[in-house]
């Protein structure tokens, strides 16, 4: 028999993916731009939600970064709005990684102050391991998922810095679980915000803009790309 070895490469993609994402969040950082990677599920309602919370932000203009594994409907859709919409379709890959959106960047052009929010694959699994030069992870979470995911998808949910659950109105018609949801969030992200909303209302997403408005003023901008990191 021959011997078989294994050669764990994966360390040295993330490597030099968090290198190069480093690198977008300095850039970012100096254009006074927030970035937000936006992840959940697919069907979790996440074009929906930056609707929703466009409709709120005040002084900061929306740049949106659309990834799909095909397809640019919500590109189309957002762009019919009149937000200033970029396309990355990664053709069966399950997720964005930094050397893509900062190849995107490149060509994106950011005339005012705002934040860039970035739609991830519909995925739970893949991206949340890799960082993509973000300030702020949001994790869009839903009632119709049920109330188990925060155990079955544990990465995400501990990496999160604010955490939306949708589709609140359909609550009287299922078996949500919201304390055993909230005690699985708790074990993992202690201090996580946590906004409850409803895409199809509109409920919450006021509160949802203003915390993001609020760690926007946060980003200190500086000249040279130097910058303290909006990490807390």
């Amino acid at each position: 028999m021959h011997d078989i070895r294994k050669v764990n490469v994966m360390e040295g993609i993330l490597d030099e993916n968090d290198h190069i994402a480093k690198h977008v969040n300095e850039h970012l950082s100096t254009h006074g731009i927030l970035v937000i990677n936006e992840m959940g599920a697919p069907g979790v309602g996440k074009t929906t939600t930056l609707k929703n919370i466009f409709k709120h932000l005040e002084g900061f203009k929306p740049y949106v970064i659309e990834g799909d594994i095909e397809s640019d409907l919500d590109t189309q859709d957002l762009k019919g709005m009149g937000i200033d919409t970029y396309q990355i379709n990664t053709y069966g890959a399950c997720h964005l990684d930094a050397p893509m959106i900062d190849h995107t960047v490149d060509h994106m052009s950011f005339d005012q102050r705002g934040m860039l929010f970035i739609e991830n694959i519909g995925n739970l699994v893949c991206p949340a391991e890799f960082s993509i030069g973000e300030h702020v992870m949001m994790l869009i979470s839903t009632v119709t998922e049920g109330s188990d995911k925060p155990y079955k998808y544990p990465l995400a949910f501990e990496k999160a810095d604010i955490i939306i659950l949708n589709k609140v109105d359909l609550v009287p018609y299922l078996d949500f679980d919201e304390e055993f949801f909230m005690k699985g969030v708790r074990a993992l992200n202690k201090d996580v915000p946590v906004f409850k909303v409803s895409g199809k209302t509109g409920e919450g997403f006021e509160a949802v803009a203003a915390w993001l408005m609020e760690r926007a003023g946060k980003l200190e901008i500086k000249e040279h790309g130097h910058h303290k990191h909006d990490h807390e």
